[in-house]
């Protein structure tokens, strides 16, 4: 890269310095965004514990209500945290986690709805929704470029470059080649 004042080439250390500076930056905030969704988790666990509390003074089907709606909410929470430790593990967020993310939230909001009055033509979009994300993630799973056979072991032996002078036979043991 050049100067533009000077003409002369710019050392290649400011973009090499940025960059080490952002990945930290973000794998340090992805990191406490971690810590404060499971924060919020515990909180909502508390909070779940004492709605229990209620369904004893008669109030069974609210605390039911309650509970369920919660219970869903973490499992979406539980989603997110996954999709960013999947982020610092592998510094990319994969597609398939993306979209359970969304279907857990969409499912949860489709049985939220089962609580309150709601219009037919929210549930029929909400499950046309689902069904859309389902179809993605059944596509996602099966073209994935990570998915190995079932059943199958991946490849444990070295990969060794044969030069006309010795080949591998099926063994994995060198032997002479044979040359016509």
């Amino acid at each position: 890269m050049k100067d533009p004042r000077h003409g002369t080439d710019l050392p290649e250390t400011r973009g090499t310095i940025a960059d080490a500076i952002y990945i930290t930056l973000i794998r340090i905030l992805a990191g406490l965004l971690i810590i404060v969704l499971c924060a919020w988790m515990l909180l909502g666990c508390i909070d779940m514990i004492r709605t229990l509390g209620m369904a004893f003074g008669g109030s069974w089907a609210a605390a039911a209500e309650h509970t369920i709606i919660d219970a869903l909410i973490m499992l979406a929470l539980l989603e997110v945290i996954r999709t960013l430790q999947a982020y610092l593990k592998l510094g990319r967020v994969r597609v398939t986690f993306i979209l359970d993310t969304a279907l857990v939230v969409l499912i949860g909001e489709l049985m939220g709805l089962w609580f309150r009055e709601y219009a037919p033509e929210k549930v029929l979009l909400g499950l046309g929704v689902i069904v859309t994300l389902v179809v993605l993630r059944l596509v996602t799973a099966r073209f994935s470029p990570e998915v190995v056979a079932v059943g199958s072991e991946p490849e444990t032996r070295p990969v060794t470059l044969q030069t006309p002078a010795t080949a591998m036979d099926d063994g994995g043991a060198e032997r002479e080649a044979v040359s016509d």
